[in-house]
């Protein structure tokens, strides 16, 4: 009888252990906004590329791809989640989720409840990285304030987007500080000018800082080493005092995170 009685107490014990370890894997979830751009052809390759940055840092990421020309979510979705999620390799998982968030819509316009969600769907991701409109980021991050990570290439399309995306998701969360990751093959010091030209709009028209800038280059081996600009955008991402997760789990406030490049 006694050894049944420790049994049992030995199995709670487990079984409470496992819910604190995905109750502390909610909690230290990253949210990183990734602003869908329709002039940038290039998306799922950016997509990679912050994946493998963030895995070159010991981290798990779910992609939600929410973006206008995503894949439809399975039929499922709005009743299991996390049936729905597909297991990429064992640093990532994917949903996809285009439309999606609208299901959680509530009453004051708000679609937040969507990333409690995709918290539970996959507790042992480290980092969700959502690609989204700013529209709908903006629904989905409204009362916080993220560094959404801008998307665009060397044509001008794109930039009037991006630009437009900034003003976008600063009217409406309050934002003046966003990363940018251009798809493309270019030169250096042309694609430095391009970063220079946003950041110099955003400043001058919105009062807002491209803090880092990165280039996903869509024709590099994905087993090549990755681009070190990469590298600093992801580290501002997870080190930055402004880094999101859960609203129920309140955040921790670090050091600033000391950029060491400049877009200005």
């Amino acid at each position: 009888m006694r050894e049944r009685i420790d049994s049992r107490a030995q199995d709670k014990l487990q079984d409470q252990a496992h819910g604190l370890r995905r109750l502390f894997a909610r909690s230290r979830q990253r949210f990183v906004p990734l602003v869908h751009n329709p002039h940038v052809g290039f998306g799922g390759v950016c997509m990679e590329r912050l994946c493998a940055a963030f895995a070159r840092d010991g981290l798990r990421t779910l992609v939600v791809d929410a973006g206008d020309t995503a894949s439809s979510p399975h039929e499922l979705a709005h009743v299991d989640l996390s049936a729905c999620v597909e297991r990429l390799s064992a640093a990532v998982w994917f949903l996809a989720a285009r439309g999606l968030p609208a299901r959680w819509l509530d009453s004051r316009g708000t679609t937040a409840g969507f990333l409690e969600s995709l918290a539970a769907a996959v507790p042992d991701a480290d980092v969700v990285l959502v690609h989204a409109s700013a529209t709908n980021l903006s629904r989905l991050f409204a009362g916080r304030a993220p560094r959404p990570v801008l998307l665009a290439d060397d044509h001008p399309e794109s930039l009037t987007h991006a630009y437009g995306s900034m003003k976008l998701i600063s009217q409406r969360l309050g934002v003046l500080a966003f990363d940018l990751l251009l798809a493309d093959d270019g030169q250096t010091q042309r694609l430095a000018q391009i970063a220079h030209r946003l950041a110099d709009c955003a400043d001058r028209f919105l009062g807002a800082v491209v803090g880092e800038w990165a280039v996903a280059d869509p024709s590099a081996d994905e087993n090549e080493a990755l681009d070190p600009s990469l590298c600093r955008l992801v580290a501002a991402q997870l080190s930055g005092s402004d880094v999101y997760t859960l609203p129920s789990h309140p955040l921790t406030r670090t050091a600033p995170y000391a950029s060491t490049r400049h877009a200005n």
